[in-house]
């Protein structure tokens, strides 16, 4: 029935976005981040990994927008138009680029997987700073539902995000 419903005009087919994890890692809701700025969705809605490896990865294909010059987040917007903020931390700004290394530049094209950064955990860790990332939808009012993937331990280019037009 559903492809006779499709043919015959029985609505259009919802397009849905994915959004990968750009580390391997326990993925938790954003509500589980200590900052207010990222668990109360000010900046949007999304969801953070809490790393077990070092380096994080594009979880999309797009352009790298903004990569910080202390390496701890970039911005990136993927080709189906999804701005994301992927940021390594909380507070590690404070860090002025030590333990991180930048691998893209601004305006750099970026398939899903491409190594963005890398961020010496152990050592923000030591230096006291969590290192939870959250992933988060910057223009979260463009889409009509953005849905997390089962909280559990993920690798690197597993699905984390569903995003509906």
């Amino acid at each position: 029935m559903g492809l006779f419903q499709n043919i015959f005009g029985g609505g259009k087919k919802e397009v849905v976005i994915e959004i990968f994890a750009p580390a391997a890692g326990k993925l938790v809701p954003l509500s589980e981040v200590s900052d207010p700025t990222f668990s109360e969705g000010i900046l949007g809605q999304g969801a953070a990994v809490i790393p077990t490896g070092n380096q994080f990865f594009s979880p999309v294909d797009g352009t790298v927008n903004t990569v910080f010059p202390t390496g701890h987040a970039a911005a990136l917007t993927s080709s189906d138009g999804v701005e994301v903020l992927l940021h390594i931390g909380l507070d590690t700004v404070k860090l002025n680029g030590k333990h991180f290394t930048i691998h893209v530049e601004e305006g750099q094209q970026v398939k899903k997987g491409d190594l963005l950064l890398e961020a010496d955990l152990e050592q923000i860790k030591a230096a006291g700073y969590d290192t939870i990332t959250p992933v988060i939808v910057c223009n979260t009012e463009e889409f009509a539902e953005i849905a997390m993937a089962e909280a559990q331990d993920v690798e690197a280019g597993d699905v984390v995000l569903n995003l509906k037009k």
